[in-house]
């Protein structure tokens, strides 16, 4: 029987060294394929603004950008004229995004010229168009989201301290088939999968000691969409930390600063030749005009100000300065940590807290940019499996009400049951969990959370609030979320700092490799 036993366990091991060293492309291929088919499933339903005259929606943004930068000289992409009318979906992400719908717009206009054609185009829906449309979105995933979550998956599983190898497919399906990502780029209609993408390849390569690589690729991501920022501290910090503990501290910090500068300088390079020009650009970047919240996102402004009307009783820029000064406070802990004792695990736990501090306290917040704390929440999956699946469910019910105003109900539900099945596929080694809730109250809160969410989904659908209070649901929703939000960003800053004691820069490079 012993040797029996022996030999399983070390058939098991044979089979999960394989897997590492051998598998990794196998694995990624076989759920890669799933999720591609996924994504197309999802891109046959409706879409942002689909049918709405006059503006449409997201979707008509990204055609027109498309438009306006296949058209037009690229010193007038972000400049107000005749031919391009700000008012109407004028570009309002940096230049990298201009430069991806450059790429795009050409590639519409060569098999479908109708799509971009500048202003006779507005609002155009025809079949081609759509399918050409869905078609840059999916081509931007595979080309860019899919190789930095292989690259990500390498650095991760390569390690010496990674001993429970079966979990790599599980981790693997985890990014690939993020629920949220899924619907906002391939149902609502946008492009995070190249931010994101950028962002995970940055992180990869600064976990296996290439910062310099990681510091152009974050700079991309930043330079994509400015919502990046989020995971700027973070980045920051633990970058610091490092350069810190070298022998030549001050000499690292030059060149790091000296990279990033020559990376924005090479992506900015069209607007640099005078002040005006950039101004028009960050006067873009800011959408300060749409006040400290809109809709209904599950942040501290918004689910507070059912008590405190916070347009009401300050000005803009009052607000502007609250929301800076919370947003630096919260993140200050993380990044404290970080430069005091940069870690591998440490740097994850620090882009979640960092990019929650932004979600929940910066100015001008959307439903869609829940997507940025759950990318390092999915990164950290294996060794938060509570934490990411508890979170995930919620990120997915914060954006419910967006997805019922864009008719992906279907898609939603469809994905929601698949997310439920995957932690729950019956795997050799399963997710070793952390019990938050080991006693009766604990459980029995759970229970009663679980209860109102799904209980929630089916008001939202089935009944009419009242008069008196249109929004009613949504607001229950928001308030729920924005408590939940708050319990898992605190567990997490709270194991950021009880990670470790500061470190040599020996035994930190040893932890990266």
């Amino acid at each position: 029987m012993r040797k029996g036993k022996k030999v399983r366990e070390s058939g098991s091991d044979d089979c999960d060294c394989w897997l590492v060293q051998n598998g990794i492309a196998a694995v990624f291929m076989s759920v890669g394929l799933f999720a591609l088919l996924v994504r197309v499933a999802v891109s046959l339903h409706p879409y942002s603004g689909a049918a709405n005259p006059p503006k449409f929606g997201d979707y008509e943004a990204q055609r027109h950008w498309m438009e306006i930068t296949t058209n037009l000289p690229i010193k007038e992409w972000y400049r107000n004229s005749s031919t391009n009318d700000l008012s109407y979906w004028g570009l309002d992400y940096p230049p990298f995004t201009a430069y991806q719908s450059f790429i795009h717009g050409h590639l519409l206009r060569f098999f479908h010229p109708h799509s971009v054609a500048l202003l006779t185009s507005r609002g155009h829906e025809s079949y081609l168009g759509k399918l050409l449309m869905r078609w840059t979105v999916l081509s931007s995933d595979a080309l860019i989201f899919f190789p930095a979550v292989l690259y990500f998956l390498f650095v991760h599983y390569n390690q010496p301290s990674r001993s429970r190898k079966s979990e790599l497919v599980w981790h693997t399906a985890a990014l690939l088939l993020s629920p949220c990502l899924i619907l906002i780029d391939h149902g609502h209609f946008q492009f995070n999968c190249i931010s994101l993408g950028f962002t995970i390849g940055a992180v990869a390569a600064i976990l296996s000691g290439k910062d310099f690589v990681g510091s152009v690729l974050y700079c991309l991501a930043l330079n994509h969409k400015q919502m990046s920022a989020y995971f700027a501290p973070a980045f920051f910090s633990h970058l610091l930390g490092k350069c810190l503990r070298r022998k030549h501290p001050i000499l690292e910090v030059l060149k790091l600063g000296l990279l990033v500068l020559g990376t924005f300088a090479a992506v900015w390079w069209p607007y640099l030749y005078s002040t005006q020009s950039v101004l028009e650009v960050l006067s873009r970047l800011a959408p300060f005009e749409r006040g400290i919240f809109e809709d209904y996102v599950a942040n501290f402004w918004c689910a507070s100000s059912v008590l405190i009307k916070w347009k009401r009783l300050f000005t803009k820029e009052s607000l502007k300065l609250i929301s800076f000064t919370a947003t630096v406070i919260t993140c200050l802990p993380s990044m404290i940590q970080q430069i005091k004792s940069p870690s591998y695990r440490g740097f994850l736990y620090a882009l979640l807290n960092s990019s929650f501090s932004f979600y929940l306290f910066s100015f001008q917040v959307h439903e869609k940019s829940i997507l940025l704390p759950l990318l390092p929440a999915t990164l950290l999956a294996v060794e938060e499996p509570f934490i990411f699946k508890w979170f995930t469910q919620f990120a997915m019910l914060s954006m419910f009400p967006l997805i019922c105003r864009d008719n992906l109900v279907v898609a939603y539900l469809a994905l929601l049951a698949l997310f439920v099945l995957i932690p729950n596929a019956p795997v050799q080694h399963r997710v070793r969990e952390t019990n938050y809730l080991n006693n009766y109250w604990g459980s029995a809160t759970m229970f009663f959370i679980l209860c109102c969410y799904f209980v929630l989904h089916i008001f939202y659908l089935t009944i009419h609030p009242p008069e008196k209070y249109p929004f009613l649901f949504e607001a229950i929703i928001m308030n729920l979320c924005f408590s939940q939000f708050v319990l898992v960003t605190l567990a997490c800053n709270v194991k950021q700092w009880l990670l470790n004691k500061p470190a040599k820069l020996e035994e930190i490079e040893k932890k990266l490799i």
